[in-house]
């Protein structure tokens, strides 16, 4: 039985997920200092897993391979 991990992201999709993550998980702490800054977790989760439910449901992927 092969359990291969469903990728279905490429690295420069992941680079700006972790840096758009970062940057709204930097407002819960400066600027506005809102709790709207937490949705900086789920592009931060999604690059860790390179997993994107959106492009699954669209069809979409960005990785080469």
């Amino acid at each position: 039985m092969n359990l291969k991990p469903v990728v279905n992201m490429g690295p420069i999709d992941r680079g700006l997920r972790i840096v758009v993550g970062v940057v709204l998980l930097a407002l819960v702490f400066v600027g506005p200092q809102t709790l709207w800054g937490l949705l900086g977790i789920l592009p931060i989760a999604t690059a860790v897993s390179r997993w994107c439910p959106a492009y699954s449901l669209l069809g979409m992927n960005t990785c080469k391979t």
